[in-house]
């Protein structure tokens, strides 16, 4: 007899596993499949980021993300603690390097007060260097709620959780959905063969609008994606940085801005920068994907981007081709860099959601459509809110699957 699954899961980031486990766990006989086309879960936007458990400091009060961060970070350590994932809530500090940046400062904490971010309280310079003694500003904040985690091991967790709770609940690698006929019983067609699902969750990250847009749903907007390159420090120069370090961003640029990190396996990261890729999962400086670009450079939202931050975007090209450039930034927030402290890192991806006037989609964007439901657009804090992001999807299909055990 044919197996037919209760959930079909396209998408096997943190968001999709999270997603996958949280259902699971609410009903447990439920028969659930996550598809994911890479050898491996997190391969892509997860297994990219720089592993920070965020604290709700910079999100719009009221907001998805507000919300979901502050609960999911609760949720995501107690998750880490219970089932020995690699983390650690060190604390971050955000630095003010002038005058001129303080009343940015003001405003984030501001912000980091309405959206409950617990402990967060305002230094001076002398606290800065307690914290940080290689770290030079005028004031900032310290956030000791921030932390590192290992979030491949996390999505790894959730999967495996899901299949303990139901061994009839699979997950399928190297599975790239490549179309879907919609029904009472839904066609799955993938490059391994056809699998039949009652419902299906769309967790695309950086293809959530083509697969939006296969599902005659209008996402409302077009995923851009911006590479962010890093470098390491050298292990002579960790010592440095004791835990995590950031800017005070720039409120007319719509990325944090480079700060240092440590992570989980005790290496440190400086970056990212941010620039436009011609390839939506090129992790390369030089990689080309040729529909990415056409479609990304067809898009009125890009230009509109562009135009409105080509300052800014000339000054980032500039420093992912030039170490000196890159380590100049740097020495913003650690004046003794140098330029043997620094070393190639890694990349990653962002999935941008632009609107057609080239506003970012800010807030997590989830929708329902015919038996489906797509999160559409799920950025950084979305790791951090994976859980909590879990919920509100089990919630929605809770309520539009008509779910029962």
């Amino acid at each position: 007899m044919e197996k037919i699954y209760d959930i079909a899961i396209v998408g096997g980031g943190i968001v999709g596993a999270a997603v996958a486990y949280k259902i699971q766990r609410a009903h447990p006989t439920l028969k659930i499949a996550v598809f994911e086309k890479e050898k491996t879960l997190a391969a892509h936007q997860t297994g990219h980021n720089s592993g920070v458990i965020h604290s709700g400091l910079y999100y719009k009060p009221g907001s998805y993300k507000a919300k979901n961060c502050v609960a999911g970070r609760t949720e995501l350590v107690q998750f880490a603690q219970d089932n020995k994932v690699a983390h650690d809530v060190c604390g971050k500090v955000v630095v003010a390097k002038n005058e001129s940046e303080l009343p940015f400062l003001e405003k984030i904490f501001a912000n980091g007060i309405a959206n409950n971010t617990e402990g967060i309280e305002k230094i001076d310079a002398d606290k800065i260097r307690e914290i940080e003694p290689s770290c030079v500003g005028v004031k900032g904040i310290w956030v000791p709620s921030t932390g590192i985690i290992d979030f491949v091991g996390v999505t790894n967790t959730c999967a495996e959780l899901m299949k303990g709770i139901n061994p009839k609940s699979s997950v399928y690698l190297g599975t790239e959905i490549q179309n879907f006929e919609k029904g009472s019983i839904n066609t799955l067609y993938t490059n391994k063969g056809e699998f039949k699902s009652k419902k299906i969750i769309f967790c695309g990250g950086l293809q959530s609008d083509r697969l939006a847009k296969k599902d005659n749903v209008n996402p409302g907007m077009k995923i851009v994606g911006f590479r962010g390159d890093y470098y390491e420090l050298t292990d002579q120069a960790k010592h440095k940085v004791r835990n995590l370090i950031y800017p005070v961003p720039n409120p007319a640029f719509p990325f944090l801005g480079v700060h240092f990190t440590r992570m989980v396996n005790g290496d440190v990261e400086c970056g990212p920068n941010a620039v436009f890729t011609f390839k939506r999962e090129g992790y390369g400086k030089t990689d080309f994907n040729w529909k990415d670009t056409r479609e990304a450079l067809a898009y009125k939202g890009t230009w509109k981007l562009f135009k409105n931050n080509w300052r800014f975007g000339l000054d980032e090209y500039r420093r992912a081709f030039s170490k000196k450039l890159f380590l100049e930034r740097l020495r913003d927030l650690i004046p003794s860099l140098e330029m043997e402290d620094l070393k190639p890192g890694r990349s990653g991806v962002r999935a941008m959601a632009l609107g057609p006037e080239g506003e970012m989609i800010e807030d997590f964007k989830i929708e329902y459509k015919d038996n489906a439901i797509h999160v559409l657009n799920a950025p950084s804090p979305a790791a951090t809110s994976c859980l909590a992001i879990g919920d509100q999807v089990r919630e929605m299909a809770d309520k539009y699957f008509d779910l029962v055990d």
